[in-house]
């Protein structure tokens, strides 16, 4: 194969993990054992999460080791192949320990102290002190300081044996459900990202979004946008993303013209859009999979409006910055699209084509990624970066060494999740938002913005996401469904058993529908016992269900906001240094172009974008896409010239009424007014272009 097709960062990377033999070796016999274990297989999910998180803990002892004496490295590694070793004792232990009643001996005690500190640890090294931080002060407060929190979130506490076990066997803790998601999905996913990275992948997506952009006002920026966005298909990780593509597409902004500050803003916003991007969508899609019981082909499906949105609105503040700049001047003429598609970019375009569509006729994602791994191999045979045993090696390789961060962090995560389901921390803070919110959807949508923000700062995204799933998904999915009720309530279409329900708390039944008024009034008086008695009799199973998934996906997007927003935001600050620009400004800047991240989750709440049928969710994104373009010139300020105060105003109204749930007609008008002044700006700034060029002529 042709090592120079391989990304640069790509190329570090294998040569690093070439440079230390055992990491390599291991590397690839984890990826064999994932794959086998995956497909061929038929173990015990216990079984498969003990393996994968004892083959990742001597990968990460290996690649972050303590010390570099000669004394110490002995010590450290020896410590690494403990943790390793007590794992794989607690899975044979498992049956013994049921045995004696759930009574734990001592080397019990020893293997399961050793596996926890060892999470800690590992977690510390790859991912730094936040995470192991929270996981101490989680398992102390179940153990003793719960007893001496004041209200609510008292908690009289575990022994330590139970609260052992369950932190080891609990479905929810270390070797449970979380960790099924990463030895499972989350990593067949990334190894077929490195597949694809190693078959040269990652140089195609900057050649082809360079043929589809270089005809377009703002050219470079949108090669950014399109080019972050398919490697997001590829990595399973926003600053990795920024990196490996930054590194082209920021000097290339920088060269046309434009900032370094907004060069690399726009690259940290498309590279945490990348997170969002069907079909694999980072590892949140999976744990939300897992989550809402909703199958992952359902997910990725109503995903793909919403990340269309995204980038659409990253395009509009390009494009309007090009203007602003005066960088109307279109990039040179690349390679023609198709003959260069058709040399370089089979082994991309077939095997991501063939994973949608085997996630789409129903097939699991395990099998799926599987099939396309064959399928990167195969199709790079009819391309010039043809993929020999030397390349299937380094792919299995780098495919373990880029999940080493996922797989600890995943299976750690989950030592806090055990905690906040044993306590019910989770129904407890739900509870709370459902109260400080006062009911309103909005204001609860805010206050989980907030702490998806203030989480992000430590947290990888990930880990951000599950947390936040755990707490306040059920606050959302109440707040949503009471939302649909009411409109259910104010539509008129009440039956027999409605009204009759209705009627125990004071609403005469002859009244038929009632006012939304009324309906949110009522909604909010009724006791919890009547609320269960009557949410299912006006929501079906499957509008639950979709509300649920519409929730979750609230979280998701909301929890990738850390990257991009101050004061903590790795993707910026990643991009920043590529492009030599001041990290804090950038982070602004980045702030501002990724407000799709906020936008957006609130069509998921109001809108059927995401819970209603395909009919409906292209009526929103009809309406969406013209209102984020009129929300982006406001911000701007500009369209091919500064815009006047009410121009502006005008503009904001309209983004409005174009993204709020009105009346069909509604945002007809404001659609046709929307183009009637967008008309009027160009044909006025042409005018005042002409003008200027008859006067310098003259």
């Amino acid at each position: 194969m042709q090592w120079n097709a391989v990304p640069e960062s790509i190329r570090q990377e294998i040569e690093d993990t070439r440079a230390v033999p055992l990491v390599y070796v291991l590397g690839i016999i984890i990826s064999l054992g994932h794959v086998y274990f995956n497909i061929f297989a038929d173990i015990a999910v216990l079984q498969q999460n003990i393996l994968h998180f004892a083959g990742f803990v001597l990968l990460c002892g290996l690649l972050k080791p303590l010390a570099k004496h000669r004394f110490t490295t002995w010590l450290d590694r020896g410590w690494v192949v403990a943790i390793a070793c007590s794992a794989v004792y607690l899975l044979f232990a498992e049956d013994l320990i049921y045995e004696r009643g759930v009574r734990l001996v001592a080397l019990d005690w020893l293997c399961g102290t050793i596996v926890i500190v060892g999470a800690i640890d590992m977690t510390r090294r790859a991912t730094g002190w936040v995470i192991p931080v929270l996981i101490v002060t989680a398992i102390s407060y179940l153990a003793w300081w719960g007893n001496y929190v004041p209200g609510v979130f008292q908690f009289k506490g575990l022994s330590l044996e139970t609260l052992l076990f369950r932190s080891i066997y609990g479905d929810d803790a270390i070797f449970g459900n979380i960790a099924r998601i990463s030895a499972s999905f989350v990593f067949m996913f990334i190894l077929f990202g490195a597949f694809l990275l190693r078959s040269g992948a990652g140089d195609f997506v900057i050649h082809l979004s360079k043929s589809i952009a270089s005809r377009m006002v703002g050219g470079p920026g949108i090669v950014a946008i399109i080019a972050s966005g398919l490697t997001g298909t590829i990595s399973g990780s926003a600053v990795a993303n920024t990196a490996s593509t930054g590194v082209v597409t920021i000097p290339l902004m920088k060269n046309a013209g434009f900032s370094a500050r907004f060069a690399a803003a726009v690259e940290a916003s498309a590279s945490t859009g990348g997170q969002i991007v069907p079909p694999i969508m980072g590892a949140g899609a999976f744990v939300m999979a897992s989550y809402t019981q909703i199958p992952y082909s359902t997910i990725v499906m109503v995903s793909i409006l919403p990340a269309i949105l995204y980038f659409a609105s990253l395009v509009f503040y390009v494009r309007t910055e090009s203007y602003k700049s005066g960088l109307t001047r279109i990039m040179e003429p690349s390679a023609p699209l198709l003959p260069m598609v058709m040399r370089e970019g089979l082994s991309f375009i077939v095997p991501v084509t063939l994973l949608i569509v085997l996630l789409v006729i129903g097939y699991t994602p395990t099998y799926a990624a599987v099939v396309a791994i064959i399928a990167v191999i195969v199709s790079s045979w009819f391309t010039p970066n043809k993929m020999g045993l030397r390349a299937i090696a380094d792919a299995f390789a780098l495919g373990s060494r880029n999940m080493v961060v996922t797989a600890i962090l995943l299976c750690s995560v989950g030592l806090i999740v055990n905690v906040i389901a044993t306590a019910g921390i989770g129904n407890t803070f739900s509870l709370m938002i459902t109260e400080w919110s006062g009911g309103s959807l909005l204001v609860a949508m805010l206050l989980v913005a907030i702490a998806s923000l203030v989480l992000g700062m430590g947290l990888p995204v990930t880990a951000s996401y599950i947390v936040l799933a755990t707490l306040s998904a059920p606050a959302l999915l109440q707040l949503m469904a009471n939302t649909e009720l009411v409109n259910v309530l104010s539509s008129g279409d009440i039956s027999a058993e409605v009204q009759a329900v209705l009627a125990l708390v004071g609403v005469s039944p002859e009244q038929g529908a009632l006012s939304v008024s009324q309906a949110q009034q009522l909604i909010q008086q009724m006791p919890d016992e009547m609320m269960a008695l009557l949410r299912p009799m006006l929501l079906d199973d499957a509008t639950i269900a979709m509300l649920l998934l519409a929730s979750h996906l609230v979280i998701f997007w909301l929890s990738q906001d850390s990257n991009v927003t101050p004061p903590v935001c790795l993707c910026t600050f990643t991009a920043a240094a590529i492009a030599k620009s001041p990290p804090m400004a950038t982070g602004f800047t980045s702030w501002k172009i990724a407000k799709g991240l906020y936008i957006i989750p609130l069509l998921f709440a109001y809108t059927p974008l995401v819970h209603g049928d395909w009919l409906a969710a292209l009526w929103v994104f009809t309406f969406a896409l013209p209102g984020l373009y009129a929300f982006t010139l406001v911000m701007q300020g500009w369209h091919k010239r500064k815009l006047l105060l009410w121009e502006r105003a005008s503009f904001g109204l309209l983004a409005l009424l174009l993204l709020c749930p009105l009346p069909w007609l509604w945002q007809l008008l404001s659609l046709c007014s929307l183009v009637i002044l967008v008309g009027y700006l160009s044909r006025s700034a042409n005018k005042r272009l002409a003008a200027d060029l008859s006067r310098s002529a003259v």
